[in-house]
């Protein structure tokens, strides 16, 4: 079975609290979740990632449950999502490594500065096109992303955001999905 893979994506933390609601409606249907509350307690995790799943489904939107660093290093596993594997991907080793092990997708970080990383360097757009540019993989593009900045990005399938979805009361501008 052919999976539809989403263009626009939500990455889920933490930070989002009680934004994430907004956020998730301000997605199209067909979009993507990736749910990584690594720092929730177990249960209260289990909790929200049961609500999450009843609001996906409604939405219909794709949910991608993140493994956290203390099951799988950040590779994000989909019990939710009809068997979908995406993964990260910060350089060429990486992405083939992504390959090797059978993801449907790649997640490419991070392209632009971003808040969830500060300091860290970010790739680039040029750098970050090239990353996986061989494999037979869609590659979302990660880190710093908006709507606008994916518009002008080559070579990538979508976008994934935290800051993009949510409500800013510095920013006037709604993220706008295409």
């Amino acid at each position: 079975m052919a999976h539809r893979y989403p263009v626009t994506w939500l990455m889920t933390d933490e930070r989002l609290g009680d934004t994430l609601w907004r956020a998730l409606r301000a997605l199209p249907p067909g979009s993507g979740v990736v749910f990584r509350h690594y720092a929730t307690p177990r249960r209260a995790r289990h909790a929200l990632l049961r609500r999450l799943w009843r609001l996906t489904r409604a939405r219909r939107l794709v949910l991608v449950v993140a493994r956290g660093p203390a099951i799988g290093e950040g590779r994000h596993a989909a019990p939710c999502s009809a068997g979908l594997t995406t993964w990260p991907a910060h350089d060429d080793r990486e992405a083939i490594i992504a390959s090797r092990a059978g993801a449907d997708m790649l997640f490419v970080s991070p392209v632009h500065p971003t808040r969830s990383h500060p300091g860290e360097g970010a790739l680039g757009a040029g750098r970050a096109a090239r990353i996986g540019s061989r494999l037979d993989l869609p590659r979302i593009a990660l880190g710093g992303m908006d709507a606008r900045r994916f518009r002008r990005l080559r070579g990538f399938h979508g976008w994934a955001a935290i800051d993009a979805w949510r409500p800013c009361p510095d920013q006037k501008r709604k993220a706008v999905p295409r």
